[in-house]
């Protein structure tokens, strides 16, 4: 059985958490499938929660990170903006570089675990 040590960064804004592992998750999923609908489904959640997630995201950051796409001959849909985009690229660095610094210590904290 090995060691199975995780991130969870969450960055909250008074009560709110304007970003976390799941909102991460959810632009992911709509970089990868181009819509909240598809998204949410990917996911396993509901259309209304992920919608209301975007939502929650979009107001605590200074500029929106999702936007609608407009519709064409295929419709509409949703994209992750730019400001979006770096909002993942941070979010990730901030995980790996955690994992990277603190590996030892973990390692260390494992050793003297029972298992």
């Amino acid at each position: 059985m090995g060691l199975d040590a995780r991130f969870r960064l969450r960055i909250n804004t008074g009560d709110e958490i304007a970003i976390g592992p799941g909102k991460v998750a959810l632009l992911e999923a709509i970089v990868e499938t181009g819509s909240i609908t598809a998204a949410a489904k990917h996911l396993g959640m509901s259309y209304r929660r992920a919608w209301l997630l975007v939502d929650d995201m979009n107001r605590s950051f200074k500029k929106p990170l999702v936007e609608s796409a407009k519709g064409g001959r295929e419709g509409g849909g949703t994209v992750v903006n730019d400001n979006g985009m770096e909002v993942i690229r941070l979010y990730r660095s901030i995980e790996t570089v955690a994992a990277e610094r603190t590996a030892a210590d973990i390692a260390r904290l494992g050793r003297m675990l029972n298992h």
